[in-house]
C-alpha cells in the first residue's frame, strides 16, 4: 500500500473586510513551511502520532484529536458511499501554533482530509471534501464556515458562495503584494474572538460593508489594485477584537507610517497582517513586527505571498 503525505498552508481567515465569507492562502517566499502535515500508510489497526513545534499544545488525548475525528467522519462518508476503508497509521506534524488566527485547525483537518481522500484513491470531489471539512471546522470554532478550510485546500484567494455547488469561487490575486504576517506567541480562541462581537450590526455598518466587499471584487477583476487595498478596513470584527492584542494599534501605526497598504487581523487573531507593495517594504514591516509585536518566544513573523496552489500531496 502506498504511504503518503498531505501538507496543507496557513491561512488568513476574513482578510479584513470579508469577515466569514473570504480568505486567502499564505506561503513565506523564503520557501519555509508555514503549515501544517499528516502522513497515511497501512496499518492493522487505526493509530495517530502527533510530532511537530506545537505538538505539546494540543490535548494529549490522542481519540480527542480533532485528525482523528477526521478519519471516523471520512470512514462514516466512505460507508454511506458504499466503499471501504481499511485502518491506517496517521502522523500529524502540528506546525502551526493552534488559537493564533493562521487557520491552525483548518490545516490539520484539510492534510487529513486530502491525505486520506489521496490514499483512498480519491472516491469524493472537491465540493464534497470541503463539506466535510467545513463541518469538522465548525465542531472546533462553533459554527461552520469555510474562509480558512477553502484556501487552504484549494489555495489562491477564495470567496464563499453559501451554496452547496460551488462552495467558493477563486479571485484574482495580485503577484506584485507581500503580505507581512506576525504570529505574537499569544492564543485567542476563535470562540472567545466570535463571543466578543455583536450579535448585530447598524444599517450604516451593513452598508458599508457590503460596498466595500462588492468593490473589492470588482477591483480585483479590473486589475485596479489600488481601488481593491483602498477598502481592504475591518468594519466587523477589528473594533472589538483589537483589544485582545497587545500592541496592535502601534502596529498599525508603523504599517501605515512605511506606506503598507493595508493592515488587519487574520481571522480571529492575534496574528495581524500588512499587505505591502513590495518585499522590501514588508521585511520592513516584518522586522517591526518581529521586535514590537511578539510577546514571547512562540511568537514569529514571515514575508509571504498568496500561493495560487493549496494542499500538496507527495507519495512517500
Amino acid at each position: 500500500m502506498k504511504a503518503l503525505k498531505a501538507y496543507a498552508p496557513a491561512s488568513i481567515g476574513n482578510v479584513s473586510l470579508g469577515f466569514d465569507v473570504l480568505g486567502a492562502a499564505l506561503a513565506p517566499v523564503d520557501g519555509s513551511k508555514l503549515g501544517d502535515e499528516v502522513e497515511i500508510q497501512a496499518a492493522d489497526t487505526f493509530s495517530l502520532e502527533v510530532t511537530g513545534p506545537f505538538a505539546h499544545k494540543l490535548p494529549g488525548d490522542l481519540s480527542s484529536n480533532i485528525v482523528t475525528k477526521c478519519y471516523h467522519f471520512f470512514c462514516e462518508e466512505m460507508q454511506k458511499a458504499g466503499r471501504a476503508a481499511s485502518p491506517v497509521a496517521l502522523t500529524l506534524h502540528k506546525n502551526l501554533p493552534i488559537g493564533s488566527g493562521l487557520g491552525s485547525s483548518a490545516s490539520s483537518i484539510v492534510a487529513a482530509f486530502t491525505a486520506l481522500n489521496a490514499y483512498f484513491d480519491n472516491p469524493f470531489d472537491k465540493d464534497t471534501l470541503l463539506t466535510m471539512m467545513g463541518e469538522l471546522e465548525g465542531q472546533i470554532s462553533g459554527s461552520v464556515h469555510y474562509d480558512n478550510v477553502a484556501p487552504c485546500y484549494l489555495g489562491g484567494m477564495t470567496l464563499m458562495t453559501g451554496a452547496p455547488s460551488p462552495l467558493t469561487l477563486s479571485l484574482p490575486l495580485n503577484d506584485d503584494w507581500y503580505y507581512a504576517i506576525c504570529y505574537s506567541g499569544i492564543s485567542v480562541s476563535t470562540a472567545a474572538a466570535r463571543d466578543i462581537l455583536p450579535k448585530q450590526v447598524d444599517m450604516a455598518t451593513a452598508l458599508t460593508f457590503g460596498r466595500q466587499l462588492g468593490v473589492f471584487v470588482h477591483a480585483l477583476h479590473a486589475k485596479d489594485f489600488a481601488l481593491a487595498a483602498s477598502v481592504m478596513n475591518d468594519v466587523i470584527a477589528e473594533p472589538y477584537r483589537k483589544s485582545l492584542l497587545p500592541g496592535f494599534d502601534e502596529a498599525r501605526a508603523f504599517s501605515e507610517k512605511v506606506g503598507a497598504l493595508a493592515f488587519g487581523i487574520s481571522g480571529s487573531g492575534p496574528t495581524v497582517f500588512a499587505v505591502c507593495s513590495s518585499k522590501a517594504q514588508a521585511e520592513e514591516v516584518s522586522a517591526y513586527l518581529s521586535k514590537h509585536y511578539v510577546q514571547n518566544e512562540d511568537g514569529f513573523s514571515h514575508v509571504c505571498q498568496i500561493p495560487k496552489a493549496g494542499t500538496q500531496v507527495a507519495v512517500q
